[in-house]
């Protein structure tokens, strides 16, 4: 008798998430969240680096054959942190872009401008250029006078997703990223995610942990101070180390409202830890981020 009802527990759990898989193919979400100024999804923020493309992965399980061609467009709202480590929120608005060309070529406001130069039925690789808007002095005067900008920059980013089974979606995923310019240094992520039950045909949700690491020139742009920025500063001199910038959590959610229409939510939590928790231009190390955006698909 429990195995019975643990075979209908599981097939319930299945039924869920096919329901929530087969429907996010019929979308094809892209990059959930886009912040603002043409999509400020790749520079720093307390979301987790899966939530921009959460769910791709998990499409040709269900529906192998997709179409030729997928196009999204939206407007986004997001309430985030002025800098990382800054215990000061804004509000900010921007649009949502997402084109896919037969599951190969992709131009993603979360993702980037990229290929799947190697793929499988549960797995992909990707190559794509992204970019990382920097951080301004004016994003926060109060705290941020006298550190100087940390331009804009272009940079590379190889990640790869591997789906478990069709059985337990469970989405295994890692990146890594180049910038040329700006923080000109390497900085990666390694993060876990999966649909949670109660999914239907017209809403369901992923939920995930996301772990964050860096080299030396990449934390020592956004949290070191060097000596003239600490003569020119609030600031004493800081170095900071090579190592795990940041542990998190975070959540999306979809909501199809309309044959074209949805609506995307995704919230997550982060702790910055090591060289970034400690770095005096940290004032509050656990930060949080809240997105919310409307889209329309052709």
């Amino acid at each position: 008798m429990l195995n019975s009802r643990r075979k209908r527990i599981g097939k319930t759990r299945n039924k869920q998430t096919g329901i929530a898989a087969t429907s996010l193919a019929a979308v094809t979400i892209g990059g959930f969240v886009v912040l603002p100024g043409a999509a400020l999804a790749q520079t720093p923020s307390p979301l987790g680096e899966w939530q921009y493309s959460a769910g791709i992965p998990l499409q040709k399980i269900w529906q192998p054959t997709l179409p030729d061609w997928q196009l999204r467009v939206g407007a986004a709202t997001s309430f985030q942190p002025r800098y990382e480590g800054s215990d000061r929120y804004h509000l900010m608005a921007g649009p949502s872009i997402d084109v896919r060309y037969k599951d190969l070529f992709f131009f993603s406001s979360g993702e980037g401008l990229g290929v799947n130069f190697a793929q499988g039925q549960n797995w992909r690789a990707t190559l794509a250029a992204v970019y990382d808007l920097g951080r301004r002095g004016h994003d926060d005067p109060q705290e941020l006078n006298g550190l100087g900008n940390i331009n804009p920059a272009p940079g590379l980013k190889l990640s790869g997703e591997y789906v478990v089974s069709k059985d337990f979606p469970l989405v295994l995923r890692a990146d890594v990223r180049r910038y040329f310019g700006g923080s000109d240094g390497w900085t990666g992520d390694l993060g876990a995610y999966m649909p949670m039950p109660g999914s239907s045909n017209n809403f369901f949700w992923f939920a995930g942990p996301n772990v964050t690491f860096a080299d030396s020139n990449y934390m020592n742009s956004w949290f070191g101070v060097n000596q003239n920025q600490a003569a020119h500063s609030q600031y004493r001199q800081y170095h900071a180390s090579a190592g795990f910038k940041s542990v998190g959590f975070g959540i999306s959610v979809v909501w199809l409202f309309d044959k074209h229409w949805f609506a995307t939510a995704d919230g997550a939590f982060q702790q910055l830890v090591g060289s970034a928790g400690n770095s005096p231009v940290t004032h509050r190390k656990a930060n949080g981020v809240a997105d919310v955006s409307i889209n329309y698909r052709f």
